[in-house]
């Protein structure tokens, strides 16, 4: 990873920073929590919690585990990734998508 040495960094100053994955440049959200090594202290990982549903009260979507080591670089704007996302399940079709396509024949 770069980070030039002696550079300290808050935990809310790298929650402000855009997590962005190299391989497509896709823009994967903001860090909502670390992971620590309770041994050494150190961080094991980042945390992007998936989107809610319904404020919340449906659940979310699955949380987005970082690993510390695919961190690439830690810049001023933006943390760049190596992580390779999951590919999304697909969804079950509703109902009125369901009628559309019944209509569509």
């Amino acid at each position: 990873m770069k980070f030039r040495e002696g550079i300290t960094m808050k935990f809310r100053e790298l929650c402000t920073k855009e997590i962005v994955q190299l391989s497509n440049g896709a823009c994967l959200g903001r860090a909502d929590d670390l992971e620590l090594d309770p041994a050494t202290a150190q961080v094991k990982s980042l945390l992007l919690l998936g989107q809610p549903h319904l404020f919340g009260l449906l659940g979310r979507d699955e949380t987005l585990v970082i690993p510390w080591t695919d961190i690439e670089t830690l810049g001023v704007d933006a943390i760049l990734v190596r992580t390779e996302l999951p590919e999304p399940e697909a969804k079950k079709q509703g109902f009125w998508q369901k009628m559309r396509h019944w209509l569509d024949g």
